[in-house]
């Protein structure tokens, strides 16, 4: 712990922020240039490299507004929202490899590199004195990626908090208090958000505001439909958001509970539940070519459409019957199919709009480049150690592949499980 402090306060461990070229990268040769040819780990940590190094470097040394171009519709005004979505997103997804402890060789050089430059950069985002000091506060959407900030910091404490200087950890408080200044959502995936920051708050030791936690986390589990799905408020959304944001979101918040309160653990073993078979039929939705149906709304976040299936698979949960080679195997054809589709970066080594390449017509209006960063989301799994069975094991078909080649396999079913919940309520309070 004090050495990553050390670390992260040291001005010789930031000299990874030293002179950069024309696209505000730094001058080096990427780790990921010597690794992203070796097997499916090294792939996935040459992914996180391209995805990050953009973002952190240019963060670290407070020139992510100057160089980071801004893609969107015309006139969508997306300029104020574009850096903390993509920062938030980014570390949402990176956290648990930032986290692991001791990767070997390369990847341990990268990793520890990364930790700097995302603690670095979270003294950036939040110094009211920086360049890019980043909007917490001002419209709807910075609640939003608030809320994945958080999300990340949830993931990695030992990384993203603990090695904070006191100011920098102030800094985050201030910010995020600030979020709260957007009013609490009622209709919507976005209660999750406003769950998720107060979350935060719980594990910081600052005081909540209970209508935009537990309250929010009861509208979400209110809006159930069954066969692990919610509805997107009163209404089921044929899209990716149970992935994206739902059901990732409603497992973290519900941890930090459990941990501060047992009475919540029957309440997520349930969540649990659901959140296994949606990452089942996730798991059954992958084409034995590695593409899956680009279906709904914000589907330029690409493989982040994965996360829960991620998610599920680093907290070692996958269904019976569903093997961590197969998953995989799985994610890996997608993420190629998608990370190598021309067109997915800009000559600068930053995301562009689309889904399979550069397709700027997906881009709802609240779409920019910033955006597109969820998609680290499905990395999730790099938080496991290479030595786990999810990454040492040889390679398998998955569901479609067998399917598809003949293989006998079982049926699928739905689950029953019941359709309410009633979240418990600590002595003293009673539902806002």
């Amino acid at each position: 712990m004090n050495t990553r402090r050390e670390f992260f306060k040291s001005a010789a461990a930031l000299g990874v922020l030293g002179a950069a070229g024309a696209t505000g990268l730094p001058v080096r040769a990427a780790e990921s240039d010597l690794i992203a040819t070796g097997n499916d780990r090294d792939y996935w940590v040459g992914v996180a490299d391209k995805l990050a190094r953009p973002v952190l470097a240019n963060l670290a040394r407070r020139e992510l507004k100057r160089n980071m171009p801004v893609e969107q519709q015309p006139g969508a005004g997306r300029e104020k929202y574009t850096h903390l979505e993509a920062f938030g997103r980014l570390l949402a997804g990176l956290a648990p490899w930032l986290a692991l402890e001791n990767p070997a060789g390369a990847e341990g050089r990268m990793q520890s590199e990364f930790g700097a430059l995302a603690q670095a950069s979270l003294d950036a985002a939040t110094d009211p004195r920086s360049p890019d000091f980043m909007n917490f506060s001002d419209g709807g959407q910075p609640l939003v990626d608030t809320a994945f900030l958080a999300q990340a910091i949830l993931r990695a404490p030992k990384i993203l908090w603990e090695p904070l200087p006191a100011r920098v950890q102030a800094q985050l408080i201030a910010a995020f208090k600030s979020s709260r200044r957007i009013p609490t959502p009622t209709d919507s995936n976005w209660v999750m958000f406003a769950a998720m920051v107060e979350a935060a708050f719980l594990e910081f030791s600052e005081p909540i505001v209970e209508s935009r936690l537990e309250n929010c986390v009861r509208k979400m589990l209110g809006w159930y439909l069954g066969d692990g799905a919610y509805g997107d408020g009163a209404f089921f959304h044929f899209d990716y958001y149970n992935s994206f944001v739902i059901q990732p979101m409603l497992l973290d918040v519900l941890a930090v509970l459990e941990a501060h309160d047992a009475q919540f653990a029957e309440t997520r073993r349930t969540v649990l539940q659901r959140a296994r078979r949606y990452a089942e039929i996730q798991e059954r939705l992958i084409g034995p070519d590695g593409t899956f149906p680009s279906l709904g709304r914000s589907t330029t976040y690409r493989f982040g459409a994965f996360q829960l299936l991620a998610q599920i698979a680093w907290l070692r949960e996958l269904p019976e019957g569903i093997m961590p080679a197969q998953v995989r195997s799985a994610l890996t054809a997608v993420i190629r199919k998608m990370m190598e589709a021309p067109g997915t970066f800009d000559a600068g080594g930053w995301l562009r709009i689309g889904f399979h390449g550069h397709q700027p017509a997906l881009g709802e209006r609240y779409i920019s480049t910033g955006s597109l960063y969820l998609a680290a989301a499905a990395l999730l799994p790099l938080g496991l150690p290479s030595t786990d069975e999810f990454w040492n094991a040889p390679a398998a078909q998955w569901t479609s592949q067998k399917i598809w080649t003949g293989e006998n396999l079982p049926a699928d079913h739905a689950i029953a499980d019941v359709k309410e919940i009633n979240l418990p309520m600590p002595p003293g309070r009673s539902p806002q």
